[in-house]
């Protein structure tokens, strides 16, 4: 049957270009448009979802039932070709050129700071460690990242499928370093953080294990 059959490039490239161009619409809106039934958009709406594209909300417009009204995420948004990659390389090297390693250094420097004082603020009032890396995971992968974490018997793994800033970092290390210090930062003196896969470094993700220091010294 068409309502369940598996979601297709094609099929989500509809989806995302709809929302793209018409913005935030409802099932009903982009089965219409799609001429498909509305149950049909439903399941492909879920589906993408899944994938981190589509975001939905409800919403009330006057008398009767309430409307879910589906959105693309930043994720959704970098499906579309998009030149910032490139950009972002030439302001590296420009700076790098113009300006001397030292100038662009100071560049990772303040947004390192921008990025640690957005996360600290985010995470203010969330003192245990699992309940910080859960909502850290939710910020990050707003952002791209793909971000999930586990607990296991020695502490804790914090992984990151996807590195939207994985062009710069290529081509400037000192972002990844910044990253790292961020992350232990954010995390507090309490425990240690160590990055044991990398993108860069040829891993298929980045992943950082978590280990409460008061742990690490006891198992030595």
């Amino acid at each position: 049957m068409e309502n369940y059959r598996p979601i297709t490039k094609a099929t989500a490239d509809k989806f995302l270009q709809l929302l793209k161009t018409k913005g935030p619409q409802s099932a009903a809106m982009l089965a219409a448009a799609l001429g498909i039934t509305g149950e049909g958009a439903r399941l492909q709406l879920l589906k993408l979802a899944e994938e981190g594209l589509v975001v939905s909300a409800t919403s009330s417009r006057g008398v009767g039932r309430p409307v879910q009204i589906w959105d693309l995420t930043p994720l959704g948004h970098a499906h579309f070709p998009d030149t910032h990659v490139e950009l972002t390389l030439q302001l590296i090297e420009t700076i790098r050129r113009e300006l001397g390693e030292a100038a662009l250094e100071k560049v990772v420097a303040a947004r390192e700071f921008q990025q640690q004082e957005k996360y600290i603020n985010a995470l203010t009032g969330i003192t245990g460690l699992a309940e910080r890396l859960a909502q850290f995971a939710t910020i990050r992968s707003s952002e791209g990242y793909l971000a999930e974490w586990k607990e296991e018997e020695d502490g804790f793994v914090f992984i990151e499928n996807h590195c939207p800033i994985c062009c710069a970092a290529t081509q400037c290390a000192n972002i990844c370093e910044s990253e790292l210090k961020t992350f232990r930062t954010i995390m507090g003196e309490e425990v240690d953080v160590k990055r044991v896969d990398h993108i860069i470094a040829g891993n298929r993700r980045c992943v950082y294990k978590i280990t409460r220091i008061k742990e690490l010294i006891t198992s030595r």
